[in-house]
């Protein structure tokens, strides 16, 4: 079964297909390359929702979108919808990390909670929608640490890790990540809507 993945982030395809073929080796992800939608919504779900409506329409296809971000306690929330614009418009990864580890700088560690959390959205030809969550609860560092990943992983140590072996996910392999991640999380919600089609 064919599903368009509407998106044009090279880094989030990468990771769903790996994430797809744990779980769902039988599902074919073809890439978006149709006219990005305005991301105008004020949540995970309005933005995967208006994602993934442009994407199955434009294609003819079913459609998954993922929105996701990074949610920190002590900033209410936020980044949240905006981490990808949290320095500017310019969706500038090193710009955005450098800005939040900024304003937590003199914030010591109980305080430091955060949660990735991704929204995708499956949208079908025929209008059926289904939205489903995955959240991946953790904390801050006080500096980046690793070279894997993309975004805040850097920064982000997940929770259920041993006290004296934490590791932010900038340090985790590709398969320690797409094991544990938000998007998988999320995933493993949307894998029985998927069967239904």
């Amino acid at each position: 079964m064919k599903v368009v993945l509407a998106t044009h982030n090279p880094h989030k395809v990468a990771e769903f297909q790996q994430i797809v073929a744990r779980t769902r080796p039988d599902l074919e992800i073809v890439g978006y390359d149709g006219p990005e939608p305005v991301e105008d919504g004020v949540t995970f779900a309005e933005n995967a929702l208006i994602k993934a409506r442009a994407a199955s329409a434009h294609t003819g296809l079913a459609a998954v979108a993922d929105d996701s971000g990074i949610c920190v306690d002590v900033l209410g929330g936020s980044p949240g919808v905006f981490s990808a614009y949290w320095a500017g418009q310019r969706k500038d990864a090193a710009a955005n990390l450098a800005l939040l580890l900024d304003q937590l700088r003199d914030i010591a560690d109980p305080h430091r909670t955060a949660h990735f959390s991704s929204t995708i959205a499956l949208v079908t030809p025929d209008g059926r929608e289904r939205v489903v969550v995955g959240n991946w609860p953790g904390r801050l560092a006080h500096e980046p640490a690793g070279d894997g990943g993309f975004g805040y992983d850097p920064v982000f140590i997940p929770d259920g890790q041993p006290a004296d072996a934490e590791r932010t996910v900038g340090q985790f392999t590709d398969e320690e990540k797409q094991a544990q991640s938000h998007r998988a999380r999320a995933f493993e919600h949307l894998v029985p809507l998927l069967a239904e089609l």
